[in-house]
């Protein structure tokens, strides 16, 4: 039986890792995007002992030439598009090569799928950060979008012309509507791995303290194992839809930090008003966590929750990790790291 051709955009990532592993073990032959003039980090693919079963391709998201010479050389069955400018604090920053990468950068791999082969599938890495603030409900396919930043501005782009290449050209063109999905391989800018790396360090001796913005933000946390499954079964589907996966559970950013402190042993006092809470490790009475308004966004969400029924009922699809055990996955992941040495990544 021939093997499947996937490529991968943003294969050195969180989810790039972990869908590569999960394409190889269903015999896939995977072709990994990467970026030529970014440091190719390949970390993450080296942890899971997969880097020698993919074959690096260099594509440019900006330069569609290139995405068009790539694809017709590979011809793909499959492409999931998971590169991205995807940090929304740098999308502050940097609004437009953000907008560049994550909106026309979809747009060009659509265009060229339109030029070159239209039986390709495609698959566009949405976020919940479209839905931006939101009421406390859950949310689905059918909610409106008020995105908040230049991520979640650029992602809805890249949603709205998935849908459009799938309307009007009859592309099997489909979205995953993930809401927040984190594990050991997740970069240390994101507040959950900043979390349990930042305290495996300080248990380590080799940082004093851990500083976040907003405690109170509350999201829906999963498992990205569990959710790059989610993705592949999108792509399996008779008929292209788009669907928003979800554990359905909101926790704030100091329930994560708490739990993960438990889990790493210190026994947590928080102190002080909500606007300059703290926390103390019970047995050395020094600060464990502090408030730094340098992490506050000029405009933030401050709850997010997801409703993946329609997953569920056509795609099988469920979470199989709880947020405490996520929470284990990753401190556990982040004290064995420590041991070795400074945590980097």
């Amino acid at each position: 039986m021939k093997k499947k051709i996937a490529l991968i955009t943003g294969i050195t990532g969180q989810d790039g890792a972990y869908l590569a592993n999960l394409l190889l073990n269903n015999n896939y032959k995977i072709f990994g995007a990467y970026r030529r003039s970014s440091s190719l980090n390949l970390w993450r693919l080296e942890e899971l002992g997969i880097l020698d079963s993919i074959e690096l391709v260099s594509f440019e998201l900006l330069e569609k030439s290139n995405i068009e010479r790539v694809i017709k050389l590979i011809n793909p069955d499959e492409i999931y598009n998971l590169a991205a400018q995807s940090y929304v604090g740098t999308s502050f920053e940097n609004p437009i090569y953000t907008t560049q990468a994550n909106a026309l950068g979809a747009l060009r791999i659509l265009e060229s799928i339109r030029m070159i082969n239209k039986n390709i599938k495609f698959y566009q890495a949405s976020s919940s950060e479209m839905f931006g603030e939101g009421i406390p409900q859950k949310l689905n396919e059918k909610s409106m979008f008020h995105p908040r930043s230049a991520y979640a501005v650029s992602k809805v782009f890249g949603h709205q012309i998935t849908i459009n290449y799938r309307e009007a050209y009859g592309i099997f063109a489909c979205s995953g509507i993930l809401f927040n999905h984190e594990s050991p391989l997740r970069g240390t800018e994101f507040v959950t791995r900043k979390i349990t790396s930042t305290l495996a360090e300080i248990q380590a001796g080799r940082k004093k303290t851990l500083e976040l913005g907003d405690y109170y933000a509350k999201r829906d946390w999963g498992y990205a194992v569990d959710f790059v499954e989610g993705i592949w079964r999108m792509m399996q589907n008779d008929k292209p839809k788009d669907y928003v996966l979800a554990t359905g559970e909101a926790h704030s950013v100091k329930e994560f930090a708490t739990i993960a402190a438990r889990t790493m042993g210190f026994d947590l006092i928080w102190k002080g008003k909500k606007t300059n809470e703290y926390a103390i490790d019970k047995n050395t009475k020094k600060v464990l966590i502090k408030k730094n308004s340098k992490f506050y966004r000029p405009s933030d969400v401050s709850f997010l929750r997801g409703d993946a029924k329609e997953a569920k009922k056509d795609l099988g699809w469920k979470p199989k990790v709880k947020f405490k055990e996520l929470v284990k996955i990753m401190v556990e992941s982040d004290k064995k790291k420590s041991l070795k040495g400074k945590i980097l990544q």
